[in-house]
């Protein structure tokens, strides 16, 4: 089982995108899960997270902003990213603590990345 993103393009200064994120294939359960960004030569950097208690976190640059949301029967995750910036431009990357089937241990995945680009 692998994550997938979706939702990335090419938006204007002030505009919104959603992403989203599903496993591959039905899983059994997944704790934390959210989103990371990367600009090429800089380090991956926090963008928001969720609890499976629904506790959500945010990097101080996409507080008020960026709103992050789950699916708790589907195990998905969605960014909804509005007022976009120039400097949000990255590549976005959706992680989630999995478990893919009661009777296996716990595992860390990302997605591929998909790519955002707001034009300044």
């Amino acid at each position: 089982v692998h994550l997938q993103e979706s939702g990335g393009g090419l938006v204007e200064t002030g505009g919104s995108l959603r992403l989203s994120c599903a496993p591959s294939k039905s899983v059994f359960g997944a704790n934390d899960m959210g989103w990371y960004r990367q600009v090429p030569g800089h380090t991956r950097e926090l963008v928001a997270s969720i609890t499976k208690d629904g506790d959500a976190k945010y990097g101080d640059s996409v507080k008020g902003r960026f709103t992050i949301s789950r699916d708790y029967f589907k195990h998905t995750v969605a960014l909804q990213m509005n007022s976009l910036q120039h400097g949000d431009t990255a590549i976005y990357y959706c992680y989630g603590d999995v478990i893919e089937h009661q009777w296996t241990g716990w595992d860390v995945l990302w997605g591929q990345g998909t790519q955002v680009n707001v034009s300044s």
